[in-house]
């Protein structure tokens, strides 16, 4: 299997396994849903582990590879405020759990790039 080939699996399974994730420990991200968003905080995590579940699903059929891919470039800035809050929260505690809400800022553009490279990749496919 070459790498484009399997540039859309690693990419479902980044997703299917954020999905999952999501629904086996809510509590930590519903710390990161922004308060100005009507609803509960839990609607939301369950929410958006569905959608990214939806995606991987998506990203693993050729038929709906592409679409799914867009889809899933629009998420990933659509989740970038929740990533932004997290780093907002925990900008005091120690060192290694502040690089790492920090460093998953940056983290959002590549994740914005692989999903519209594989959506490019999927183009004339059916």
């Amino acid at each position: 299997m070459s790498r484009s080939e399997r540039s859309p699996l690693l990419l479902a399974g980044l997703l299917a396994a954020a999905g999952v994730a999501h629904f086996a420990a809510p509590r930590p991200f519903d710390a990161t849903i922004p308060r100005g968003l009507p609803g509960t905080p839990r609607t939301w995590t369950y929410a958006s582990g569905a959608a990214e579940l939806a995606l991987a699903a998506g990203l693993a059929l050729p038929r709906t590879r592409k679409t799914a891919a867009l889809a899933a470039a629009a998420f990933f800035v659509g989740v970038f405020p929740a990533n932004v809050k997290l780093a907002a929260d925990w900008r005091h505690r120690p060192a290694p759990q502040k690089a790492a809400a920090f460093g998953r800022l940056p983290l959002q553009l590549p994740l914005v790039l692989w999903a519209r490279g594989v959506a490019r990749n999927a183009q004339g496919r059916p």
